[in-house]
């Protein structure tokens, strides 16, 4: 059964900042990048790297009764590395398994966790975006999702969040915000309050190009909501943690407000959007890793987005 969650933020507070690399895997990395947030950062590789499963920031969060899982990365692999990780961490059962949107990098590992029963947690859209998506993952996905991979390996949530929800992991509240269509249709942040670090999935990227699947207008939005959040670390859903919200959105905003210029100039010029693609920022202004390969796919998606607006 598919609960809803409705409840009220709790304000953030506190401030605390420790740095420690963990030994249990080399071929893992994981950082406790704040008191208690350990984080897994995600390879800038392309889809089609053989790595293409290790390239989200995932991680996890140890309060005084549970641990909280955010994402848990594009395979069964990866997902079994960090449950591995979050073992030699604590002793602590983990109660949460929050996903922050839909795309594979951050919920096919899922799988990995269903033996410790966690309560799934994802976005209100989330868990009717994955039954769609199960026979698109299974076909691309395949070799990802261990052997004799079926719809049933592909895990959605179970608690659904519509509105500002707080979970209790112990010590430690989590606040769970979601948001309106933007770099998804199904975005959700995550905010330690104890330590004031936002988990913020892919609504920032940072260093890797953003990948619009959303609403570009949308995500303008949200970023701008975003930025009025008074946190004190912010951990993207790619490239580094940073202290300063503003280093986290500049160039991310200054590329989508861009992208957005430029197309509705091109669409006003009456370019097909084959033109646009070729045209649009087509200098890489903000110096993105893996242009080439997401940018194109960004003005399609621009284009077809304002065309009719």
């Amino acid at each position: 059964m598919m609960i809803i969650i409705k409840s009220l933020a709790f304000a953030l507070s506190g401030i605390c900042s420790l740095a420690l690399a963990s030994g249990t895997q080399q071929d893992f990395n994981i950082t406790e990048v704040v008191a208690g947030n350990y984080l897994h950062k995600g390879m800038h590789v392309s889809v089609d790297d053989i790595q293409h499963d290790d390239i989200a920031n995932i991680g996890f969060i140890v309060g005084d009764k549970c641990v909280a899982v955010i994402d848990t990365g594009g395979s069964l692999n990866t997902g079994q590395k960090l449950l591995t990780t979050i073992k030699s961490t604590t002793n602590k059962p983990i109660c949460y398994v929050i996903n922050t949107h839909i795309h594979y990098d951050h919920l096919l590992g899922n799988k990995a966790f269903v033996p410790e029963q966690p309560k799934f947690v994802g976005h209100e859209h989330l868990a009717a975006e994955v039954e769609q998506n199960k026979s698109f993952f299974l076909e691309r996905f395949k070799n990802d999702l261990g052997e004799n991979a079926d719809a049933s390996t592909i895990i959605g949530p179970e608690i659904l969040i519509d509105k500002t929800t707080t979970l209790d992991i112990g010590g430690r509240n989590l606040t769970l915000i979601p948001y309106p269509t933007s770099h998804s249709h199904s975005d959700m942040i995550v905010i330690d309050n104890k330590t004031n670090t936002l988990w913020a999935g892919d609504l920032i990227f940072r260093e890797r190009i953003p990948s619009l699947t959303g609403s570009l207008i949308g995500w303008l939005k949200t970023m701008t909501e975003l930025q009025q959040l008074q946190v004190s670390n912010i951990i993207p859903g790619h490239g580094s943690v940073t202290d300063s919200m503003s280093e986290a959105t500049q160039g991310q905003r200054e590329y989508l407000e861009r992208l957005l210029d430029e197309t509705r100039k091109a669409i006003a010029k009456g370019l097909f959007v084959n033109e646009a693609v070729e045209n649009i920022d087509k200098n890489n202004q903000s110096n993105w890793l893996l242009f080439e390969y997401q940018h194109p796919t960004n003005v399609s998606k621009a284009y077809s987005e304002l065309e009719w607006e």
